[in-house]
Order: structure tokens, then sequence, then C-alpha cells
């Protein structure tokens, strides 16, 4: 079968970018993988995380110590990219019992251990011996996959278009986002415009948020972002250091009568991102840290942000199964028009943002990454 892969015996990692297309054997399950499927990929979508690991900026020792106990124990010395897929169960283990033959599911990329303090008291999304498909173990841009059958999602095709039955986990991070706060009548902040922001548009506007203000240097991202419901966009440039930009916090206290924003979203990574969020919101408001970003940050005017009293939320993947029952709703409610906008809007309808695997090179694959903030795979 086809894959994309980063090859740790062929490719060195600091001097190296890309995944390497590769023909590999397809998976089949032995006798210790009575609780695993093999699924055949419809789609893959590639998010954020996807474009660290391609540019050698994300996730480097998760992925080269994953697999050296990989080596050391006879497997393969490659990883299989890719956690965001979709497809059509072929093979179910021994020991699964809701799933079968035929049945279409997404996958959530964080395999956890169910056994941990986390995973019994309801926490399942900062499991402490997680594993993460696409990254610590083999992921989904591959013609085929192997995955433990607990982190399989049903979908129903007749309810969910496949392209968009992809975005199930990538949607649920933002459906977590937007959990952690009352958003009904609320003005909200957006510090970057990327995929899973777009996603968090869509969903502070359906929970009643009153304005949405977004703040994003790119003009393909503000240009989405309008159309998704942002009702005011603040172009920025971006930030060299840690500190806030003074102008930005400015328009957004002119915008809100100099109160500040009730709930400031982090979505970049960015440290002077996060001092604007910080910066944005009123005394008493809420900040929501999403981005992510390697090494330590600096709070700008620690003294403030207590005094300001305000409260801060870590969101980390999603609420396993809480925000997939969301996100399902969400999508298969034809009159929020969640689904269509997502196909239409973020996806631009498939035009140009639908990558057919055998079409794949290296430089197609760089050119969609700089032209389009979300495309997917097709296997």
């Amino acid at each position: 079968m086809q894959a994309l892969v980063f090859d740790k015996s062929k490719t060195d990692w600091a001097t190296s970018k890309g995944f390497e297309l590769v023909n590999i054997p397809e998976p089949t399950l032995t006798a210790g993988d009575g609780d695993k499927i093999i699924l055949k990929v419809a789609y893959a979508g590639v998010c954020g995380t996807d474009r660290g690991i391609w540019n050698r900026q994300a996730f480097k020792d998760a992925i080269l110590n994953s697999l050296d106990a990989q080596i050391q124990t006879g497997g393969n010395p490659y990883r299989i990219i890719g956690h965001e897929f979709f497809g059509e169960i072929t093979q179910v283990g021994s020991k699964v019992k809701d799933l079968n033959v035929g049945d279409m599911v997404a996958c959530e990329s964080h395999v956890v251990c169910n056994q941990c303090y986390q995973c019994l008291h309801g926490q399942k999304n900062v499991c402490t011996n997680e594993k993460i498909l696409g990254i610590s173990v083999d992921g989904g841009f591959a013609e085929y996959a192997k995955v433990p059958a607990q982190v399989a999602w049903k979908v129903d095709l007749n309810k969910i278009r496949p392209e968009v039955a992809v975005l199930h986990e990538p949607f649920g991070n933002a459906v977590h986002a937007a959990s952690k706060v009352d958003l009904k009548g609320k003005t909200v902040a957006i510090f970057g415009l990327g995929p899973i922001a777009s996603f968090l548009v869509l969903i502070a506007r359906g929970l009643g948020a009153k304005t949405i203000i977004g703040v994003e240097p790119n003009d393909k991202a503000i240009e989405m972002g309008k159309k998704l419901g942002v009702d005011e966009v603040i172009k920025i440039a971006p930030g060299k250091d840690y500190h806030s930009d003074k102008s930005v916090i400015q328009k957004i206290m002119q915008s809100t009568n100099g109160l500040g924003v009730d709930i400031a979203f982090e979505m970049a990574g960015f440290n002077n991102s996060v001092n604007n969020a910080i910066a944005s919101v009123r005394r008493g408001g809420e900040v929501i840290l999403f981005g992510l970003k390697n090494g330590d940050f600096t709070f700008e005017d620690y003294n403030k942000l207590v005094m300001k009293g305000i409260t801060m939320h870590c969101v980390a993947g999603r609420q396993i199964w809480g925000t997939w029952e969301i996100t399902k709703k969400l999508f298969e409610d034809k009159q929020n028009q969640v689904a269509e906008k997502l196909w239409s809007v973020l996806l631009d309808s498939g035009k140009g943002t639908i990558l057919d695997i055998g079409s794949y090179s290296k430089e197609k694959f760089e050119q969609m990454l700089a032209q389009h903030p979300k495309f997917l795979i097709k296997f």
C-alpha cells in the first residue's frame, strides 16, 4: 500500500523536510490484535501538527523516541504520519464487540490506557500513558490503517458527507475549547484564525456569542473568517518577541467601549499572542489557551494578570466521548449550516483542497500547505 512516512533509517530529522511516499505491506491482524481493527482510509486531513512535522518544528522527541523503542523490539524504522482520518472497517479483532466490517468510522487520535488516574476520573484527554496516532504510533496517511477499536467513532454517511466526516477529530478540539465557557451573549476575541479557530467561529456563533473579533496576519485566513461569521477582523503583524501588540489591544478596547472582551481564545501558540489575549480580556474575564509551542513563555506584567482576576483554561484534545457527541449533533443538523460551511468555505467545495495520493509529490504538498489552511488527502 501507499503511505506517507518519516523514515528514521533513511532521513535525518535535523537536515530534512517533508514526508516520503513509500510502498509498504498492508497491516494485518495478528494473534495479539484482538482489540484492533483495520480500516480502508477514504480521506485524511492535514492539520497544523502535520505542518509542524513536515517542517521539523514539532514532535521531534515523541516521534524519534517512539521509533527508537519500536526498532529495539524489531519494529519498522518509519512512522506513518496522520492523525485525522476516516474510512471503512475491513477487519475486526476477535475481542471487538460494537464494530463490524463495513462500518464507516472517524478516529480519535489519542490512544488512552483506560487505567491511569485521569482515565478513571473522566479526564481521558490528558491520559498519563497516552499514545498519539501519527506521532507515537502509526497513523492514517496510508491506504489502510490498523488502530485500536476504542478510537473508532461510527459515522452515518446518509447524514454527513465523507469530506466533512474526516473533520470530526479536529472539530472536536474547537468544541472542547468552546465548552470551557458560556458563550451566549458574550463578546469574544479569537487570536489566530487557522483551521481550528475557523471551527471555533462556527461554534461560537451557533452558541450565541454576541460579537466575534478575529486577530490574524494572513489575508486568506482573514477572508475565510469573515465568510464563517467573524464580525470584526484586526490584521496583526507577526510578533518577534513576547510583547503584546498595543495597537491591536487599543482597537479591541475601542470596539468594546474600553471594557475588553469577555472571553479571549488564544489559538496560535505564540508568546506575544498569549499576552495579547490576556491584555484584551476584561477584568474578571476568561482566557482559553489552545495554541501550542514548545519552550518557555513570558507573561507580560504578571501583577496585572493576577489583579485583573482573569480565569485561564488550558485545553488539550477532545473530551472522550463528550465532544464527539456534540460534534455529531452539529454536523448532522442541516439547519445550522455548520457542515455546509465546512465544505463550501473551509474546503472550498473541494476546489484544489483535495490531494489524491497518486498525485503526491513533495513539491505539490508544499504548495498546498502554502495555499490552503486545510486540505485533505484522498486514498
